[in-house]
């Protein structure tokens, strides 16, 4: 079976890939054709998974899959939430982010926050959407060189390292990604088996 992962985003890319394996081959955006950046309007993580699978089946008429993730902190209500990417600017920079996260937080005990992401997988006109979640909590400086994002100020429950100080196989042990990419291969490989048996 043959989905495309409506990104260009070569890490993401890379993360998927290594959680689907050869379970599926995956096309990325340009393998399409799609050069144009995805718009992302809507209010909730939700809306704009399925804003962006929604527009790539319709203009390219290809079985695919859409993400879209946000790093929601307990004590800011919920922020940066669906606007994580453009949380300190429409320049999108991790750094800048970082930094006014952090700077959010000062004098704050409470440091509790989950990342999420949604997975909307739209093929034959059947849309479903899988979300994962990761819980943990902001250090208060960066940590590690790995990863991207908010990865190297995120430590998760349960552990010491940082996102950003694990290896790539590390991190798809437990990230939100992970977890709602092993939701949507288990949906998949389900399909399969049951269409299989008719």
């Amino acid at each position: 079976m043959t989905l495309c992962f409506a990104t260009n985003n070569l890490h993401k890319i890379q993360e998927v890939q290594a959680v689907v394996g050869n379970s599926f081959s995956l096309l990325s955006l340009r393998d399409i054709g799609c050069l144009e950046e995805l718009a992302e309007e809507q209010t909730t993580i939700e809306g704009n998974s399925l804003q962006k699978a929604q527009y790539v089946f319709e203009k390219f008429n290809v079985a695919c899959f859409a993400d879209d993730s946000g790093l929601e902190v307990e004590a800011l209500n919920g922020e940066p939430g669906v606007y994580s990417a453009m949380y300190a600017g429409p320049q999108r920079s991790h750094s800048d982010n970082i930094d006014k996260l952090l700077a959010a937080l000062t004098g704050i005990e409470n440091r509790k926050a989950h990342f999420k992401t949604v997975i909307t997988l739209i093929q034959e006109n059947e849309c479903h959407q899988f979300i994962g979640l990761l819980s943990g909590t902001i250090v208060t400086e960066r940590r590690g060189a790995n990863g991207f994002g908010y990865d190297p100020i995120f430590v998760p429950a349960g552990y010491s390292a940082s996102l950003a100080e694990m290896t790539l196989a590390e991190k798809n042990k437990i990230s939100h990604r992970a977890k709602a990419i092993q939701q949507l291969i288990a949906y998949l490989k389900f399909k399969m088996e049951d269409s299989s048996c008719r």
